[in-house]
C-alpha cells in the first residue's frame, strides 16, 4: 500500500471511520471477553514500554505492531513471541496498511514528534481510538487539528501525560483548591535532566551518513523534511533537531508543563510568552536549547518553566534542584507551597515545614484509556487530547520565542525583563548555573526571545512579532504526509 496517496487513504478511511464510530458502543457491550484489540505504532524505545503496558491492561489484547525500521519491528515481534508462548503479532512497516486492518480497535503511538498529529488524525478517520505520546504535536496548529479529528469522529484520544492519573497530584491540587495554603502566586516547572553525554549529545558529521539498511527513510520522515542524515545516530537524537523534535522542553518537559498548567486550573494558552536560553557547553550538532527559561504570563499567577541539561557544576554528575525538586513542579501559594516530582511530593507551610504528603505515580493511566474506549465516555479520560494539545502548545510557544530571539549580554537581558520579577529571579539562577559550568558567555552568548502575544481563543499570535511567530504555528508538509486542513 506504500503507493497509496493521502487523498486516497482519507477518502476510504473516512467512510470506514464514521461507520465504526457508530458501531463501537455496541461492539464494546458484548461482554468481558470482548478485548480491545490494540496495535502499537513505533516500537523502538518508548513503544516497547507501550507493548508491555497494554499487554497487562485488563480487557485489552496486543495484536499488532508497526515501525518504519524493520530491525525494531522484528526484534519486538520476536521478544513478544518468546514471552507469550509462541503468540505472534501482526507486523506492519507502513502505518496506512495497519489502519486498514478492521481487526484493530485502537492504536498507541510512540513515533517521533513529527508523526504524532498525522497518525492520530488518520487513526480517527479510520475509526480507531488513540493513545498518543507526548508532546501530542510538533506545532500548535497540528494539536488543534487532532482535537477536531477526535471530536468529529467520536474517538477516544488519550495523551501520554501519565501524572494526570497520579493520586498525588490529584490530591495535592484538591488540597490547594480548597484554600488550605491560600491563593496561588506562581507555578514553576522544572526539567533538570542530564543531557551532557550519551543520548543528550548529537554527534554531527559533514555527511550525509548512510542510513540503516533496515529503515524506510521516506516513511520515517513522513510529514517532516526528508533531509540527509548529518548526525551519527538516526534514532532518539531527533529530539534535539527542530525538523523532528522540540528539545527537552517538549520531550521530558511537557510532563511538568502539563502539571503546571493543571495547577492553574487548566487555562487556555497563555496571553504572552518570553523565552531565554541557549545550547551551552556541548559543542555538538544539536539545535534545540539545553538551558532555557520560558515565562508564560498567566494572570494573576504566572507559569515559569526551566530546562537544564548541564550538571550543577562542571565536572560533576549531579543536577541542580529547586526546593528539592529536579524534575517536577513547585506551586507557590500565599501561605505555603507544594513541591513534587514523579512519585508525588509535600505541602509545606511558609516556613518550610512539612504539612502533608501526597504519593502516587499515575500507574493506571493506560488502563484509564482502555476503560474509556470501552465506555465511549470522553469525560472519563484523565488526559483527553485537548488537555494534551494545550500543554504541548505552551512548549511550542516557548520554543517559538526562543527561535525568534537575539543574543545579548546578561545586563541587557536583565534590563529587558525587569518588569517580570519571577523571570528575573530565574535568570539570575541561570547565570549562576552557567558560571558553575564555566560557560564563556562571550563565546556562547545567551539568546533573549521577544515577548509574543497570543490570542488564546484563535490560537494565533497577534501584535508585534506576530508575522514571524505565526510562521511557526504550522510547518510545510511533504506529500502524501500532509496534516489536513479539514480533518
Amino acid at each position: 500500500m506504500s503507493s497509496l496517496t493521502r487523498r486516497d487513504f482519507i477518502k476510504s478511511s473516512v467512510a470506514a471511520g464514521a461507520g465504526l464510530a457508530l458501531a463501537a458502543p455496541f461492539l464494546r457491550a458484548q461482554g468481558a471477553n470482548d478485548d480491545i484489540r490494540v496495535a502499537v505504532v513505533g516500537v523502538g524505545g518508548q513503544g516497547g514500554g507501550h507493548m508491555n503496558y497494554f499487554s497487562r491492561c485488563q480487557g485489552a489484547r496486543l495484536v499488532a505492531i508497526c515501525d518504519a525500521d524493520k530491525s525494531h519491528l522484528e526484534r519486538r515481534a520476536r521478544e513478544f513471541e518468546e514471552r507469550n508462548e509462541g503468540v505472534k503479532l501482526k507486523t506492519y512497516v507502513d502505518v496506512r496498511d495497519l489502519l486498514e486492518d478492521k481487526e484493530i480497535d485502537a492504536i498507541t503511538s510512540a513515533t517521533p514528534n513529527h508523526w504524532h498529529s498525522l497518525v492520530t488524525i488518520w487513526a480517527c478517520q479510520a475509526g480507531k481510538d488513540v493513545y498518543i505520546e507526548k508532546p501530542v504535536s510538533h506545532n500548535v496548529w497540528e494539536g488543534r487539528k487532532m482535537v477536531e479529528a477526535a471530536r468529529k469522529y467520536s474517538r477516544i484520544v488519550q495523551t501520554g501525560t501519565q501524572r494526570r492519573s497520579s493520586e498525588a497530584y490529584i490530591g495535592a491540587y484538591d488540597y490547594i483548591n480548597e484554600g488550605h495554603i491560600g491563593a496561588i502566586k506562581w507555578v514553576r516547572g522544572f526539567c533538570y535532566k542530564p543531557r551532557f553525554s550519551g543520548n543528550g549529545i548529537v554527534n554531527g558529521t559533514n555527511g550525509p551518513n548512510p542510513l540503516p539498511e533496515t529503515i524506510d527513510y521516506n516513511l520515517w520522515c513522513g510529514p517532516a523534511d526528508m533531509e540527509p542524515l548529518r548526525r551519527e545516530e538516526l534514532h532518539y537524537k531527533w529530539h534535539w533537531v527542530w525538523n523532528t523534535g522540540c528539545g527537552d522542553l517538549g520531550n521530558q518537559g511537557i510532563h511538568e508543563m502539563d502539571e503546571s498548567r493543571w495547577a492553574l486550573g487548566d487555562p487556555k494558552l497563555a496571553p504572552r510568552v518570553i523565552s531565554i536560553g541557549g545550547r551551552f557547553g556541548v559543542h555538538d550538532a544539536g539545535e534545540t536549547a539545553n538551558t532555557q527559561i520560558v515565562y508564560l504570563d498567566y494572570k494573576p499567577a504566572p507559569l515559569i518553566f526551566e530546562v537544564r541539561g548541564l550538571p550543577r557544576k562542571k565536572g560533576d554528575r549531579s543536577m541542580d534542584n529547586y526546593r528539592g525538586t529536579r524534575i517536577g513542579v513547585v506551586v507557590q501559594c500565599e501561605s505555603g507551597y507544594f513541591a513534587a516530582g514523579e512519585g508525588g511530593g509535600w505541602i509545606y507551610d511558609a516556613d518550610g515545614n512539612r504539612l502533608q504528603q501526597f504519593i502516587g505515580s499515575g500507574g493506571n493511566h493506560h488502563q484509564n484509556f482502555i476503560d474509556a474506549v470501552r465506555s465511549r465516555k470522553v469525560e472519563e479520560l484523565h488526559a483527553d487530547i485537548e488537555k494534551g494539545h494545550l500543554s504541548s502548545a505552551l512548549c511550542h510557544m516557548g520554543n517559538t520565542s526562543y527561535r525568534l530571539g537575539k543574543t545579548m549580554g546578561p545586563d541587557e537581558i536583565k534590563s529587558a525583563i525587569s518588569d517580570y520579577p519571577e523571570l528575573a529571579a530565574s535568570f539570575d539562577s541561570m547565570l549562576q548555573h552557567l558560571e558553575a559550568n564555566e560557560i564563556d558567555l562571550e563565546a556562547e552568548p545567551i539568546t533573549l526571545g521577544p515577548t509574543l502575544t497570543m490570542d488564546p481563543e484563535k490560537e494565533v499570535y497577534v501584535g508585534e512579532h506576530s508575522g514571524l511567530a505565526n510562521m511557526y504555528l504550522k510547518r510545510n508538509y511533504r506529500e502524501p504526509f500532509v496534516v489536513p486542513e479539514n480533518v
